[in-house]
This record gives C-alpha cells, structure tokens and sequence, in this order.
C-alpha cells in the first residue's frame, strides 16, 4: 500500500494512511457540491409519493419532512466529518482508535457487507434509468439480455470514477450539480405549471405519527453516509472550520432532498402508482414531456453513477482497514463485482422495488447507527489521532487497548445494533419490541441505535486517548496529529 498518493491528478494512490499536511489543501465550501451530487437520486422523489400515498401526508407536512430529515441525518454525518480533518485518513481507518485494531473489524465488516447492498440499489436505479431512456427513445423494451448489459455499463462506469479517486469524484460531483440544478430547475418549472394545486392542496393532513415516520424514513438514507464522512473531509486542513463543515454537509444535502421530496410528493397526486412501481424510474417518462423527460433521466443516472462512486470510493478504504492488501482502486473491484451479481438477482427476481427498498433502508440504517453512537461521543473527547498508531495493526499500537479491542466501545456498539433491531420493523424483519411503543410506531430504530450506544459508551470506563504529541516521531510523511489533554 502507498504511503504517498495524489487527490489532484488522474489516479489518486493514497490508501488508509493519513494525509501529509503539505496535501491537505481542500477548501470546505467544496464539501457542497459532494453532498448535493450524493443525493441526485430519483428515489427521493419515489420516497416523497410514498410519503403521500403510503403515509397519507398532505403538502405541507411532506414539507416538514423534507426541512426535517437533511438536518437530522447530514447534521450527523457533517459532526463525523470533523473526525477527518483532525486525522486526515478515512473513517473507518480513523475508527481503528476508538474500537481497537481487533475491534474495529466487527463494525468495519457489518458496514461494508451493508454497503453492498446501498451500492446494489443505486445501481439498479441507474440500470432502470438507461432502459427507460432506450424505451423512450427508441422503444426498446426490457428484456434479460438487455437488463445484464445496462447493469454492466453501470457497474463498469461506476468502478471507473470511483476508482480514479477523490479528484475525479469531486471533478464529476461539480459539473453534476450545476446540470442537475439546472434541469430541476426546468422540472420544477413545470410542475408549477401543468400540477392541479387545487387537487394537491385539498389532500388531508396525515397523523403525527405517520410525519415522524416519513422523518425516520428519508433521514435513514442520509444515516448510511456518515462512516464515510471523513473519507471527504481527509485533505482538508485542520485550521478548517467545523461550522463550515457541517453547514455544508446540511446545504448540500437538503437544497436536493427538499425539493426532490416536495417533487415526489406532487407528482403522486396525478400518479399514485409511484409510490410502489416496481421499477422506480420509468414514471418520469409518463409525467413529463420527451423533451425534458430524457435529459432529466441522463441527469439522473449521472447522479446515481456518483453516488455509488463515492460509496464504493469508501468501500474501498473500508477493505483495506478489514487486511485485504490490495491498492484501494482494486478493492473497490470487489464492491462492483458483489453490486452486479446483487442488482442482477433484484432486477430479474424481486417482485416489488419499493418494498425491498424501505426495508433495506430500515436496516441499513441500524447497522450504520450503531457505528455512530459510538464515534460520534467518542469525537467529543478526543481532539487528535496518532498517525502511526492507526497503521500499526500489532501489539505495539497504541490503539491495541486489550487484545486488540476496546472493551467500552465493542460492548457499546453491540447492546446498540441489538437494542436497535429490537425496535426495528421492515418487510423482511420485525423486532419483538416493534410494536405497541412509539420507537418502532415510528420506524426509528436508528434513533433507538444511537442513543443507546452512544450513552453505554459514555458511561463505561475508556481507555486513555493516545495521540501524538509534538517531538515524537510519526509516519513518514504524515503530519503529527494534534494533541489533546485527557
């Protein structure tokens, strides 16, 4: 593994290792375009009819959920950032310090294999895209042949950007969000135009409870990026703002998720059976108009393509903190392979996408929350990261604690990701605490995840927090981590 890489230039080579000071030059106003480009995905929209039809939400409170939910889910994963600047490595190498060398491989594995599946359905939904464009176009239908071949263009396309690294990702991320604001724009424009508002506006108001689910709902998406929140945050400087941070990580996210979901929610006025199409792109061809339609559709599949490059971008570091040796663009190969063989099962096999959608996202978001919990309190105490102790995996780490673990943080964790299954229901699971209590009424079992693993491991005896100090040696070529007294 490379202990020196490039972000700027065509391929970055830089693994889990911290970044030297004289390359952590990123500006935090660019943290912006990331979190707009990671949300460009018409699922927002399908989960904003969902909030309509399913939860029975009128167009305010779908409005209160779309402000709601990006401030919640991003104003954690802006916090997680922080992490990044003050290490300057990935966060599940930066995790190493919390949980042990030994211990982080229990939350770093359950969080890679859950990243298959978020990366499975991003590339089903650019999949599905391509064939609606082909449809529309040239009246091309779906067929086995045509399913595999759309899903490798995906997957390969993907592994492409994602590979290249984090310059290459930011690249794309900024031209895909001025074509995607412009065409939303355009969308927007006429909605406002051809929507019956009188029909929209006479809808009822839903219940209390079924607001705060929809809040539950589109914030877990949100939930599932915050292990990956330093891996943008790594070549920032440790002189950046952590307002700025965090208020770029909530504008980003929440200038797209409010309108996509006010978006969703309207169009299911005139379209109801968007809430649970099997497939979850072709509607756009049916509500709007060829000539926007196609473009927004491109658009669209340009943005999922982004989202699972970051994911997989992620993946990849993810790998390398689990001892697979290999250079990170080659570790994220492993992720686009187990992403094509799973969209494949999806697209030809399952019978109802929405539901296998929201029942993923129900306990995806569990297994990342518990992550959460855990890091997050930690990140209160601890003001640096010792660089050589996070790469050095033996008994000689400073991050060894006992036997490689951290009894507080591995136990923490643990009593979370259980407590939070308990009050956890989906199509595939239902916790037996689920029901008849307002946690799981409510669908927030990620809630329930992180407080209780972020209390537990705020109460339990830590071990003490080794940082570097200034004088004793660190990695070669790696800026010595602030120190913090303890």
């Amino acid at each position: 593994m490379s202990t020196t890489g490039r972000h700027d230039g065509a391929l970055e080579t830089r693994g889990i290792e911290p970044v030297p000071h004289p390359e952590r030059t990123a500006r935090t106003r660019g943290l912006l375009p990331t979190w707009i480009a990671a949300n460009i995905s018409v699922l927002l929209l399908t989960m904003g009819a969902s909030l309509a039809v399913t939860y029975g939400l009128n167009f305010w409170q779908a409005l209160v959920v779309g402000v709601t939910a990006p401030i919640v889910s991003y104003g954690l994963v802006g916090i997680v950032g922080i992490a990044g600047k003050r290490g300057g490595a990935p966060g599940m190498a930066l995790s190493r310090a919390v949980f042990g060398q030994r211990g982080n491989l229990l939350p770093g594995s359950l969080i890679w294999i859950a990243r298959w599946g978020w990366e499975t359905i991003n590339a089903v939904t650019g999949a599905y895209a391509v064939l609606t464009v082909l449809d529309i176009l040239f009246g091309v239908r779906s067929n086995t042949v045509l399913i595999v071949v759309t899903l490798l263009f995906f997957v390969v396309a993907t592994f492409a950007i994602s590979g290249l690294g984090i310059g290459a990702v930011r690249r794309c991320n900024t031209w895909a969000t001025w074509l995607f604001g412009a065409f939303s724009v355009l969308v927007l424009g006429y909605l406002v135009v051809e929507t019956d508002w009188g029909k929209v506006f006479e809808r009822g108001a839903g219940s209390t409870a079924a607001m705060i689910t929809g809040i539950g709902l589109v914030a877990a998406g949100g939930i599932s990026w915050a292990p990956t929140a330093p891996d943008f945050t790594r070549y920032l400087p440790r002189t950046a703002s952590s307002a700025a941070i965090v208020r770029n990580t909530v504008g980003g996210a929440g200038v797209v998720v409010l309108p996509m979901v006010l978006m969703g929610a309207v169009m299911a006025t005139s379209t109801p059976d968007l809430a649970t199409a099997n497939d979850p792109v072709s509607f756009l061809g049916e509500i709007l108009p060829l000539w926007l339609a196609v473009p927004y559709l491109l658009i669209a599949l340009i943005g999922m393509l982004l989202i699972n490059a970051m994911s997989m971008y992620s993946a990849g570091f993810t790998a390398q903190t689990l001892g697979i040796r290999v250079p990170r663009h080659w570790a994220v190969s492993v992720n686009a392979v187990i992403s094509l063989v799973f969209g494949g099962v999806l697209m030809l096999v399952a019978t109802s996408f929405m539901g296998s959608f929201i029942a993923f996202l129900s306990l995806l978001a569990v297994a990342f929350s518990a992550w959460v919990g855990v890091f997050g309190t930690d990140l209160l105490r601890r003001g640096g990261y010792d660089a050589r102790a996070l790469l050095d995996t033996t008994r000689t780490s400073a991050y060894w604690y006992r036997g490689g673990f951290s009894p507080a943080a591995v136990a923490a964790w643990a009593v979370g990701l259980g407590s939070g299954m308990l009050f956890t229901t989906s199509d595939w699971f239902t916790g037996p605490l689920a029901t008849n209590n307002p946690v799981g009424e409510y669908g927030l079992g990620w809630v329930a995840t992180i407080v209780v693993s972020g209390l537990l491991y705020a109460a339990l005896p830590k071990p003490a927090v080794a940082v570097a100090t200034a004088g004793e040696p660190v990695s070669a070529g790696v800026e010595e981590p602030e120190g913090m007294a303890v």
